[in-house]
């Protein structure tokens, strides 16, 4: 048997349009897996008594268990993002089971940022709506390589191969558009429990595997480009302590957000391109001769700089260069009911580094049924579309297709605090020739 730490983790999200079946097909894959306690099991089914949208003969709302709110309960949809983890034999899961409301789009978006798999839901009944490709091009622009399509609800429709496969036909060309590194469709009954974690009798006619199956299997995370490529640390605090040493130092505290760094390695400092050298590295549990992805860290330079939180920190030679720039252009979800405002300032949070941003252009809105870019004089509540950003302050920045953490961005109101907008960078633009946009 393996040993836990050699198992790896996968974060997968759901998606698709309300009343799909998310959070009953989340709920019954973790009770199918084990992934439910005895006490939150008891706890469920007095809710489903109270709460339960489920058919008579049925004693437990699956729902239920990741719907925790008493709105969402009350009303039988997912408003806020619920995070469940569980592990098989073979590998650790944290699932992130999102809204399909349109209205909570901001939140589909908060669960899918870090997942390597997203599943859309298609009730077999309704088929294809507006939500599900537009999620299905959210999880594309997010960088997510696999998607699942489960066809759910299928003991809604008998169990019908034809229904199956012309949903399928229907949605596979659209994702084809979308670059997923794998693209899955498998005919499920989150009800029933059909092809969650066993294949059932009622569907002889589908040969591919369970959805517990792909998700233990899958290698589409391991496949595309590793952000780790280039190290990437922007600092989140700046403390002093003694660090183990005789004297008091300064530590630089944060996350690495890409590659790795050991004792002795040569960093820059941006964007004020200060050089120094790592003389120690930190974590919770004692020293460390290296720090890689995903790590908090404290990092101990050589020498005394002037270095606060938004900086960034990177290894110092000519093949991990990022970018470092007051203009970019980018993919925009717009989340707010309030108008776009051109030239109004808004906060934009890149990273640790908050600053002023404008919006100067929309090069277009993207048509979430057919992907055709129409010009637009702003975007509306949940529209997409490539913008041009310009800030007061240069960011230290990937285009998000190499980097998430670098590459990704959003849009305060400073009035109401709100976020208004979620973006991913896509590349620089010069400021001495706005019309030239330099590729990644």
């Amino acid at each position: 048997m393996r040993v836990l730490d050699q198992i790896d983790t996968l974060r997968f999200a759901t998606a698709g349009s309300v009343d799909d079946g998310k959070s009953t097909l989340i709920g019954r894959l973790l009770y199918e897996a084990n992934g439910i306690f005895e006490d939150q099991l008891a706890s469920l089914a007095g809710a489903t008594g109270k709460h339960g949208h489920v058919p008579d003969g049925e004693a437990i709302d699956f729902a239920l268990l990741t719907d925790g709110l008493i709105a969402e309960r009350e009303q039988g949809i997912t408003i806020d993002v619920a995070y469940r983890y569980f592990t098989t034999p073979k590998r650790r899961f944290i699932v992130a089971d999102t809204p399909g409301h349109e209205q909570y789009t901001r939140n589909m978006i908060t669960g899918s940022t870090t997942a390597d798999l997203t599943i859309v839901l298609i009730d077999a009944q309704r088929g294809l709506t507006s939500q599900s490709r537009r999620h299905a091009i959210l999880a594309s622009l997010l960088r997510i390589p696999h998607i699942v399509v489960a066809v759910n609800k299928m003991d809604l429709v008998d169990y019908d191969q034809a229904v199956f496969q012309r949903l399928r036909d229907e949605f596979a060309p659209f994702l084809a558009q979308l670059n997923f590194a794998q693209t899955t469709f498998i005919p499920v009954s989150a009800l029933k429990g059909d092809m969650l974690t066993a294949r059932g009798h009622a569907m002889p006619w589908f040969t591919g595997a369970t959805l517990l199956a792909t998700l233990e299997t899958t290698t589409a995370h391991h496949q595309v480009a590793a952000s780790g490529a280039h190290f990437r640390f922007p600092v989140q605090r700046v403390a002093q302590d003694r660090f183990g040493s005789d004297q008091r130092q300064r530590g630089y505290q944060g996350s690495v957000i890409g590659g790795a760094v050991k004792v002795g390695e040569g960093v820059l400092v941006l964007p004020s391109r200060q050089q120094a050298v790592i003389a120690a590295i930190h974590t919770f549990d004692g020293e460390r001769a290296i720090a890689i992805e995903e790590q908090a860290v404290t990092l101990i330079l050589d020498r005394q700089l002037d270095i606060s939180r938004g900086d960034m920190l990177v290894v110092d030679n000519q093949n991990s260069k990022a970018y470092v720039e007051s203009a970019f252009s980018a993919n925009l979800c717009w989340l707010d009911a309030s108008n776009m405002d051109f030239g109004r300032r808004y906060w934009i949070k890149h990273t640790t580094r908050l600053t002023r941003a404008v919006i100067d252009e929309i090069d277009f809105r993207l048509d979430v049924n057919t992907l055709e870019h129409h010009p637009a004089a702003a975007l509306l509540m949940n529209e997409i579309g490539q913008v041009r950003v310009s800030t007061q302050l240069p960011l230290v920045f990937d285009p998000y297709a190499v980097n998430r953490g670098t590459g990704a961005f959003v849009l305060i109101d400073d009035a109401t605090n709100r976020t208004v907008a979620a973006g991913m960078i896509l590349a620089p633009i010069k400021k001495d020739n706005p019309d030239a946009v330099t590729p990644p």
